[in-house]
């Protein structure tokens, strides 16, 4: 059974927004934090974001001001919101979500975006 499903994610033009989403499975509990990856091209996998439990978030800097993460607890499903797409954001982006009790980490499949003009 799939835990992690991701969506959202497509070919924008520079300066458009996608949003995407990840949703958990309803049997996932105690999670603790919830954040986004990506990958691009040549490049290692990069922390894009992280929400905790209690609402504080982290983002990488090249995103900051542009992307919003958030989540919605009664879901199981983490979002995020990117506005003023740029060509570097191009890249696989993988849904991640860690839980307290048990200590457990999971991976969503991986969504493209591409931000061509």
């Amino acid at each position: 059974q799939v835990q992690l499903v991701e969506s959202g994610g497509g070919l924008v033009q520079p300066g458009g927004s996608l949003r995407l989403s990840c949703a958990a499975s309803r049997s996932i509990f105690s999670i603790n934090v919830m954040g986004w990856y990506r990958q691009a091209p040549g490049k290692e996998r990069e922390l894009v974001a992280a929400i905790f439990s209690g609402g504080t978030t982290n983002y990488a800097d090249s995103v900051k001001g542009r992307f919003t993460i958030s989540r919605d607890n009664a879901k199981n499903t983490v979002y995020l919101q990117m506005n003023s797409l740029k060509p570097e954001d191009t890249a696989v982006y993988y849904c991640n979500v860690q839980t307290v009790l048990p200590r457990r980490e999971y991976w969503g499949q991986g969504t493209q975006v591409t931000v061509f003009s």
